[in-house]
């Protein structure tokens, strides 16, 4: 027999952000201790909104299950003197598992006797157990924040307002800071009141007769379909954002759709500040017309019913206006000041006490920015750009609307620098050079975006690890592993002609000469290596088989193009199957043997057999071909060239002893591998690949 297990924990309004974890924690954590208690049971089911996290098991066991367990203990001849008496060894064994030596059994195990003790533990009635496995629960609910209330040293998230605890129609019998459980839930703050709950199994369909819709996905659901009802009503997109959903969806219990409207005259600010306004300060979702631009409308979701939908927009309009009077009040008053006297603010601001100011930043960014568009061989009005963005890519910092709302840096700086007469690509410049800034972010669509973004990013990295402040584990505190895949993407995307050692270099020079590195410039020139090769492993491994990318990385990845074209090229080679795993073999036979090699320099003259003149020409006729290929970055083609020697190999290797008597003739036939496996080895690791 089974019956249903609800528990509930009533509480005061949780914050929205904290509610998602919690619930998953709850439910985890009761699968855990059932399982752990050897309680069978059913579907787990997690239900949560701003005043309670409950959980609905459904056919849970009225008793837990019976056990019998063997464990094993020590040997018979430590356990047993030779009268046969049980050793103090054998006594202690008997103790920990709580039985009496004369019930030990002996089994042979590896040609050894062992002692064995049976244990058996009778499982007792789930009711008995459940009062003092939900307290252990909600005693081990961890959160961010804790709070404690009254004279209680309990803490949790919020204060407990009620508990329902119960096993099938009977009450469990639990209290927490004098609160005891029962079967009465309460419904929506305003809408609802107290109700009793009969069963568990009735819950959900209890607390929605009391105005709260418990269950999270079906609040998501009518949030969706009013929203999407109201702009097809309106002929509106309605920008729903996920992460502003879901901390909507929790600070709601019975959900309503409504939308309101605002001043027309406020459109004149950048649509991106509007929109940050209204979702981050009001938790509004924006209105967009058919081409992408904002409209004078929002949407909201009210805890409540449909009643005086009017009064609350209105409310709504209000509170709106007075945040965007204080959005147009920063937008104007930071357009009178210079950008001459922003950048000098940035004096005054510290970046990182062992690696100055933001000022002190941005004159590093200048000299590598400078540095790599001389590198790129960059035109000249775009080098120009390139000086002038990278002295002002940091002056939004010091205005009101991204002290306000720091989200916007660069796309403030952006807009500023335009109305100050800055030139489009300069503006444009100071936007992208923060970009990208998360995975799937777009890149700089500018050359002189693209060259300062990878300046700025790389001047944090190198500062960083120059005074020992290297990611670890889960800790990055300055995100650099998000800058480093940020460069390396750009790079990617852009084609840039740079290697990774090349920007290394130039970032090292700056640093250098600044003054304030810790470590030697080739410590971190070591570590830098490493760590960016770790962002192409797992660029390449989004795509590549495991030993693709280890065969292809071992050829090296400082031209990050190179080694994805290679990638690639090698991947689609592999799934051609058997006849490309012949071409392996045979570089893998040349590889194995290039290593005896005691020079890399052929004579011609001396070979001696047909086989070893055969392969020498048609390495010759694909040598250079095959190495332009590569520095062209036109990697299918490369190994197209490298598989035409496979015939050439497998006929040397069928008529050719390579190691000779002769030492002359031995060395160059060793010599003639070496010079192939040198040319391939540039590709990849051929030997990595697993079939």
């Amino acid at each position: 027999m089974s019956k249903d297990l609800l528990f509930e924990i009533g509480l005061e309004e949780v914050p929205a952000r904290f509610i998602p974890a919690a619930i998953a924690q709850l439910k985890e954590r009761m699968t855990q201790w059932l399982d752990g208690s050897r309680i069978a049971h059913g579907a787990v089911e997690g239900y949560a909104t701003p005043r309670r996290l409950a959980v609905l098991v459904r056919e849970v066991a009225e008793k837990q299950e019976d056990v019998q367990e063997e464990v094993k203990g020590p040997s018979r001849k430590i356990a047993q003197d030779e009268q046969g008496n049980w050793s103090k060894a054998a006594l202690g064994f008997a103790r920990s598992q709580g039985v009496n030596p004369e019930q030990f059994t002996f089994k042979e195990l590896g040609g050894v006797e062992y002692i064995y003790a049976t244990k058996s533990s009778i499982g007792v009635p789930t009711s008995e157990v459940l009062a003092e496995g939900l307290t252990g629960i909600l005693h081990a609910m961890t959160f961010p924040k804790f709070m404690r209330w009254a004279a209680y040293d309990f803490k949790f998230v919020r204060p407990i307002r009620w508990l329902v605890a119960m096993y099938g129609t009977d009450v469990i019998e639990m209290e927490i800071t004098d609160v005891k459980a029962g079967n009465m839930t309460r419904g929506h703050r305003f809408l609802g009141q107290a109700a009793e709950i009969v069963e568990p199994a009735a819950y959900v369909e209890t607390l929605c007769g009391q105005h709260v819709i418990a269950d999270i996905e079906e609040r998501q659901r009518m949030i969706l379909e009013q929203i999407d009802a109201l702009a097809a009503e309106k002929q509106w997109r309605i920008a729903v954002k996920d992460d502003l959903l879901e901390e909507v969806l929790f600070l709601v219990e019975t959900p309503t759709v409504l939308f309101g409207t605002f001043d027309p005259s406020f459109l004149n600010i950048p649509q991106e500040v509007l929109i940050t306004s209204m979702r981050e300060h009001q938790r509004y979702f924006p209105v967009l017309d058919e081409k992408g631009e904002l409209l004078p409308y929002f949407v909201t979701v009210r805890n409540g019913g449909k009643d005086s939908l009017d009064v609350i927009a209105k409310g709504n309009e209000k509170v709106l206006r007075a945040r965007l009077s204080d959005a147009k009040f920063f937008y104007e008053e930071d357009q009178k000041l210079e950008i001459k006297e922003a950048v000098s603010k940035l004096e005054t601001i510290v970046f990182h006490e062992e690696l100055g100011t933001v000022g002190d930043k941005v004159r590093r960014v200048r000299r590598l920015a400078d540095t790599l568009a001389q590198k790129l061989s960059a035109p000249a009005d775009t080098v120009e750009s390139v000086s002038r963005a990278a002295d002002i890519c940091k002056f939004d910092l010091v205005t009101q609307m991204v002290y306000e709302f720091p989200e916007l840096q660069g796309l403030m700086g952006e807009d500023y620098a335009r109305k100050a007469g800055e030139k489009e690509e300069v503006a444009k410049a100071v936007f992208e050079h923060y970009q990208p800034r998360f995975s799937g972010d777009e890149v700089p669509s500018t050359l002189a975006g693209a060259i300062v973004s990878i300046a700025d990013k790389l001047d944090t990295i190198t500062g960083c690890f120059s005074i020992g402040i290297i990611p670890t584990g889960s800790q990055d505190p300055y995100a650099l592993r998000r800058q480093a895949a940020g460069i390396v993407q750009i790079v990617l995307d852009r084609e840039l002609s740079i290697g990774l050692s090349a920007l290394f270099g130039i970032a090292l020079d700056i640093h250098q000469n600044y003054g304030s590195m810790k470590r030697s410039a080739e410590e971190v020139r070591k570590d830098l290596h490493e760590f960016f090769g770790l962002r192409v492993k797992k660029l390449l491994s989004e795509t590549l088989r495991y030993d693709v990318v280890d065969a292809v990385l071992s050829a090296g990845y400082d031209d990050v193009a190179s080694a994805v074209a290679r990638g690639t090229a090698l991947m689609d080679a592999v799934q051609t199957g058997e006849a490309f795993k012949n071409t392996v073999e045979s570089f893998n036979r040349v590889g194995n043997l290039a290593g005896k090699a005691v020079h890399a320099s052929v004579n011609p003259d001396v070979f001696a057999d047909a086989g070893e003149r055969e392969l020498y020409s048609a390495w010759q006729d694909v040598h250079q071909p095959y190495l332009d290929a590569l520095g062209r970055r036109k990697a299918v083609e490369a190994l197209t060239l490298a598989g035409q020697l496979t015939g050439a190999v497998t006929s040397f290797f069928d008529s050719v002893m390579v190691m000779a008597e002769d030492e002359g003739v031995r060395n160059n036939r060793l010599a003639l591998l070496a010079v192939i496996h040198g040319d391939l080895k540039q590709f990849a690791d051929f030997s990595k690949l697993v079939w």
